[in-house]
């Protein structure tokens, strides 16, 4: 367990990096040149922003905190990451800020930060979460957000069980979070292996600090220490209320498809 002083610190590190790391994506946009490759295969590509985000966010904490493990997405060295991409200071301003009165005994998976849809959202359980208004999907409704990209036979058969209301397709794991924690959808359904660690950790953090619960589509909770696999192998399953009225809907023969 982390004491509440440093892990405010990394918390406020964490928003001040995102809000870098926005700025750089917006720059390489505006710059009109993405610098697209392909890593695995044509559905595996990876851009310029992807690149120079990663690079800042883990040479920024490195720097502040040199003892923590950072796992990212991209195999990139931090060896020649130039100084304008280092956020280095903006975190002070943020600690100035009076602390809740309630943070205390916080764990580090319990906290978390991530830059989406052109705002900085974060979160820490037993404070709550902060950007966004919470809202509740409306009663009675059963709206599923789910994969817009990487859709298959055995995503369709859980959804259809869940009998959905509507059904969201939207891309990221961080907006699909968003889309619960903001009333826009009951639950996030994804029945495949595909989904990440560095996808599930911020938005669970997130999620967490408003009452709600995701897991792999078995029910498990996701782990992330630095021995565990990165890859969420089960699927995911979160909503904001009612979580048991929808995991008591994934059919068996689902669950039995994935393995965690």
């Amino acid at each position: 367990m982390a004491s509440p002083a440093l892990l405010m610190r990394v918390v406020a590190s964490a928003y001040a990096v995102a809000e870098k790391a926005a700025t750089i994506v917006r720059n390489v946009m505006s710059a009109g040149d993405l610098g697209i490759v392909e890593k695995a295969g044509p559905n595996d590509l990876q851009t310029k922003a992807d690149r120079l985000v990663q690079m800042s966010i883990c040479a920024s904490l490195a720097r502040k905190f040199p003892k923590v493990t950072i796992i990212g997405e991209e195999e990139l060295s931090t060896d020649d990451v130039t100084e304008e991409l280092i956020e280095d200071g903006h975190c002070e301003e943020i600690l100035k800020k009076p602390c809740p009165a309630q943070y205390t005994g916080i764990k580090e998976e319990e906290a978390g930060a991530d830059a989406v849809l052109g705002r900085t959202i974060w979160g820490v359980l037993g404070i709550g979460a902060f950007g966004f208004q919470l809202t509740e999907a409306p009663a009675g409704k059963h709206i599923i957000v789910t994969t817009r990209s990487h859709s298959s036979t055995l995503v369709n058969e859980c959804i259809s069980a869940l009998n959905p209301d509507t059904v969201i397709r939207v891309g990221g794991a961080g907006n699909k979070i968003i889309q619960l924690i903001e009333g826009k959808a009951s639950a996030y359904v994804f029945a495949s292996p595909g989904c990440k660690k560095w996808d599930t950790c911020a938005p669970e953090a997130i999620l967490h600090a408003v009452g709600g619960k995701i897991t792999d589509i078995r029910g498990n909770s996701f782990q992330y220490n630095k021995e565990v696999k990165h890859m969420n192998s089960a699927g995911v399953l979160a909503t904001l209320r009612n979580y048991d009225y929808y995991a008591s809907r994934i059919p068996n023969t689902v669950k039995q498809s994935l393995v965690p």
